[in-house]
């Protein structure tokens, strides 16, 4: 077994929770994951290739337990905000597929025209491309959307956001 030499964070929310279906449950912290598999109520499913040195023993850091009893996996919506909008776009303008460094939020049906704040009606637009739309549909602008406005699956998200190689397995579309 190699060392690692750092210092790390045994607080920081790095371990993936799986029920007994493995499931993915959530994240927690390397102190509580340890904790749950020392009182024998989880195992390691996947270790992380880290160590944590105790002045008695060196335990492999877990990358993900698995619990031992059947625990009903929560929904976890992804927050309707600017950052998020801009991150399921990929930082790129929805109209002409430029990345911005200056992105706006737009609404494909206006708001004026009483079209909702939701994941089908807002993407990222650059500052040229949303005033040229102005208070327009993009049919009306003669404009088109590269892809259609949805809100993000879980799965989607997990890829977008930087999810470490031994969680992957475990997410359904």
């Amino acid at each position: 077994m190699e060392e690692v030499a750092r210092r790390l964070n045994i607080d920081a929310p790095r371990v993936l929770v799986l029920n007994a279906g493995y499931q993915a449950l959530g994240i927690a912290s390397i102190r509580r994951a340890v904790s749950l598999v020392m009182a024998g109520m989880a195992e390691v499913v996947e270790d992380s290739g880290e160590f944590l040195r105790t002045p008695n023993a060196l335990y492999p850091v877990p990358a993900v337990i698995r619990l031992g009893k059947m625990v009903r996996p929560r929904v976890h919506k992804v927050r309707l905000e600017r950052r998020n909008v801009f991150k399921r776009d990929g930082y790129v303008c929805q109209y002409c597929g430029r990345p911005a460094r200056d992105l706006t939020l737009d609404h494909v049906l206006p708001r004026s025209r009483g079209g909702p704040s939701t994941w089908d009606n807002l993407v990222a637009a650059c500052r040229p491309c949303n005033h040229k739309k102005a208070d327009r549909t993009p049919e009306e602008a003669g404009m088109k959307l590269l892809r259609e406005p949805r809100r993000p699956t879980q799965a989607l998200w997990l890829n977008i956001l930087e999810v470490p190689r031994e969680w992957r397995g475990y997410f359904r579309s």
